[in-house]
């Protein structure tokens, strides 16, 4: 006969608690700085021994505790963020649950001493105290938690070692840290102080305290921007697509200030570089989303890492557009104002406010050498060998001089063109110093940018399939595919439904003719249930597009002009994300005249 319902003790539930709320050291501090900065703190102090498993002490200058309400914070589900459901729904600050203390007081040995503004002194209570004790202590509050999991030692053999163990914490601190510029941060292991953070309230002093958080080339090859619509406003900075990583290690996305890890997010910020970036490769940012607080549902997970949004396709619409339109605008801009290339800077200049040359037809205003090709025109072995041996008795033509009466700052971003280097390179002259071009990359670019205006200008062509393509699906995507049978039209795919659980496919684009028609539907109506849009189909024909480009483009050891090459130069300057080819390499990289004085060390 089974065990009778009994009520379970209240140890017991908050440890059931602590498995969800308290999974490592760095849990507890997140928690803990939280409350710090719901507590109105402007300087919070972490010191940890052995990963924070042997002691994690955090004290701020936030606004304390009365001793009345010191008992009351170590109980489950007492807190002062929320009193009703209208409140739950508004939720501005980052804790509200009410059961981080006792979860983590359930686990570890903990006790707090804290003052409130103006008090007497300061009060200290113990986990296994009923009423709290005088103390001294300044203004604001102290917590220490020792030896977490000594009671649950199952739960301790989970932990990873000191090393592995800090670095989450560490990251932790970091992301709380780049989502308070206004807090100053302190942390110190084993005695040893890591890293501490000043309050930064303008732009140049949040970018110097980024800086030394992320480091100094994220900053060197980020892109600022702000943009507000539809009662969302999305700002921060985004890392140009050649500072790419091989891990999503550099990404912070902050929603209402809190850091989340959300697919609908993700998957947004992936799509803004879905032709900018090599396979396998993750963008770097830190974002900041600002909405009404009743538009997002921070009640999802114990951990308040997720959010839920309830106008997820706006939100997702929202956050692609701008990140791909701060993408697309990046220009080559007036050399004086470039980034160091010694700060890390690969292949750009800051992002101009020039506009997108949207209105040339294909391959239209450019000298005829510099039109895309027919593969098999360039050089062989031989010629160019024999080329080069000629060519020292060649000397580069000197760029065209500035326009009368005009001075350096009217040379082009770019400059004028000198010579080309082994058929591969361009080498300019611009008012800072020298230019490199990867000419085949830049006109690749070039020619992608203007085969997706042609797309786009007249539309997605379909093509009738000769045999038309069942899928038997399930009800709900059939039902969906039929809610959205106008989307799939402007894809230039035909969906029909033929019953219940039956889908036809009678069309696709006509550059995927030779697609896997059946697997397209399903990727798309895969995207449309989980993000209420589609980019499969986008992204295939630009796909196709881009292989034209690559083909379509100048190749190496095509011998141009001094016209051909500032013609190149100027298009690149005009041309939406020419800061790297489809496939996410630099076309080209600045030098300044200080730096090749350092090569040469000139001046020392």
């Amino acid at each position: 006969m089974p065990d009778r319902i009994q009520q379970l003790p209240s140890q017991l539930i908050n440890q059931i608690a602590a498995g969800e709320v308290v999974e490592r050291p760095a849990s507890v501090v997140k928690e803990l700085v939280e409350n710090s900065l719901d507590a109105g703190a402007g300087r919070i102090d972490i010191d940890v021994q052995q990963g924070g498993v042997k002691r994690i002490r955090i004290t701020d200058d936030g606004q304390g505790l009365s001793p009345r309400d010191m008992p009351l914070a170590l109980s489950r589900h007492a807190t002062s963020k929320i009193r009703s459901l209208d409140d739950l729904e508004h939720i501005a600050s980052m804790g509200f649950r009410g059961e981080a203390l006792p979860s983590i007081a359930s686990v570890a040995r903990l006790s707090m001493i804290s003052c409130e503004p103006d008090a007497a002194h300061a009060w200290r209570l113990d986990a296994d105290q009923s009423q709290p004790e005088p103390a001294a202590h300044p203004q604001g509050t102290t917590i220490e938690v020792q030896d977490l999991f000594f009671n649950t030692p199952a739960r301790r053999r989970f932990l990873k070692t000191e090393k592995t163990e800090f670095g989450h914490l560490e990251q932790t601190v970091r992301r709380l840290a780049l989502a308070r510029p206004e807090v100053a941060f302190q942390l110190s292991h084993n005695g040893r102080r890591v890293f501490s953070t000043r309050p930064a309230m303008q732009r140049a002093e949040q970018e110097a305290r980024i800086g030394a958080l992320l480091g100094e080339s994220f900053v060197a090859n980020a892109l600022f921007f702000e943009h507000a619509a539809v009662g969302l406003r999305l700002w921060g900075w985004v890392a140009r697509p050649t500072f790419s990583r091989s891990q999503a290690d550099m990404q912070h996305f902050y929603v209402n200030g809190r850091s989340v890890r959300d697919k609908l997010v993700s998957h947004a910020v992936r799509q803004s570089f879905q032709d900018v970036l090599f396979h396998g490769r993750h963008p770097a940012y830190v974002l900041f989303l600002e909405l009404d607080p009743a538009q997002v549902d921070v009640n999802v997970h114990p951990t308040k890492h997720e959010v839920r949004f309830r106008e997820g396709r706006l939100v997702h619409d929202f956050i692609f557009r701008t990140l791909h339109q701060v993408l697309a605008e990046e220009r080559p801009e007036a050399p004086e104002n470039a980034a160091s290339l010694d700060a890390g800077l690969v292949g750009h200049s800051p992002v101009s406010s020039t506009s997108v040359r949207g209105d040339a037809p294909l391959g239209e205003g450019v000298p005829d050498g510099y039109r895309p090709r027919q593969p098999g025109l360039g050089l062989g072995v031989a010629q160019a060998t024999a080329q080069y041996r000629a060519a020292s008795a060649w000397q580069a033509p000197q760029a065209p001089a500035a326009p009368d009466g005009g001075d350096e700052r009217e040379v082009p971003p770019l400059g004028f063109a000198l010579a080309q280097l082994h058929g591969v390179y361009v080498l300019a002259q611009n008012a800072e110093g020298l230019v490199l071009v990867d000419m085949h990359a830049a006109h690749e670019r070039i020619t992608y940018e203007r085969f997706k205006q042609a797309r786009e200008g007249e539309g997605i062509r379909s093509q009738p399939l000769l045999v038309p393509v069942s899928v038997n699906v399930s009800p709900r995507e059939a039902e969906l595919a039929e809610q959205h049978h106008g989307t799939f039209e402007t894809l230039g795919m035909e969906v029909d439904r033929l019953g219940e659980q039956v889908l036809v496919v009678r069309a696709l684009p006509a550059l995927l003719r030779g697609a896997d028609a059946e697997r397209l539907l399903r990727d798309v109506l895969s995207d449309l249930a989980t993000f209420g849009t589609s980019q499969r189909v986008l992204a295939s024909i630009n796909e196709v597009l881009a292989t034209m480009a690559c083909h379509g483009s100048v190749r190496a050891n095509r011998r141009l002009t001094v016209e051909e090459m500032n013609a190149l130069l100027r298009d690149i300057e005009t041309t939406e994300r020419s800061g790297q080819c489809n496939h996410g390499r630099p076309t080209w990289i600045p030098l300044s005249m200080q730096q090749l004085d350092r090569l040469f060390l000139r001046g020392q």
